[in-house]
């Protein structure tokens, strides 16, 4: 019972620390700048990145713009899945943990703008790429982990080398006579 809420206290701690950030930053940006307005430090910096405010009712990234309340509800259920399945994750498994404390955070800071705001706040801009905001990199930056843990995993599996049991000799045991192996 203690070890679950200790799970539930690092995947709500972590997850509670990237909507707190998320939801900062974006009461920061509708605050401080008009939608489409942008700002940066120093203005040799505009070209590659700035803040810009936008909004978007779709996906991460500005994708699927017209899909709002299939993310709503898709937001619940990842949210609910996480919650289900977190405390299951071995602890060793730490790529898993990590990326999923990263994407319900980023699933429920996007959550309460939808439900808030009836859009998703954008903010950050670099380069050409598309306008993002915290919830939409914790979710990027952890599917990005949980790939990096599979292919640790892989990598982590192939090279450790498999023993048979059968053909392992056992320390400390004398052969027995007609056997075989005993010269």
């Amino acid at each position: 019972m203690f070890t679950k809420l200790r799970d539930y206290a690092i995947l709500l701690f972590g997850a509670g620390v990237i909507i707190a950030l998320d939801q900062w930053t974006k009461a920061l940006v509708r605050t401080n700048l008009s939608i489409g307005e942008q700002w940066a430090p120093w203005d040799w910096l505009l070209p590659y990145a700035r803040i810009v405010h936008w909004t978007n009712r779709g996906a991460a990234f500005g994708m699927f713009q017209s899909a709002s309340m299939l993310f709503t509800i898709l937001a619940f259920v990842v949210a609910g899945l996480i919650l289900y399945y977190y405390p299951r994750v071995p602890r060793h498994e730490w790529a898993l943990r990590i990326a999923l404390v990263l994407q319900l955070g980023g699933a429920l800071g996007n959550l309460i703008d939808r439900l808030v705001h009836g859009q998703v706040t954008d903010f950050i801009s670099v380069g050409s790429f598309a306008v993002f905001n915290v919830a939409d990199a914790s979710i990027s930056i952890g599917a990005a982990v949980l790939l990096l843990g599979v292919w640790l995993q892989n990598e982590d599996a192939e090279s450790s080398p498999e023993v048979d049991e059968t053909d392992s000799p056992v320390e400390g045991r004398v052969p027995e006579e007609g056997n075989p192996l005993h010269g």
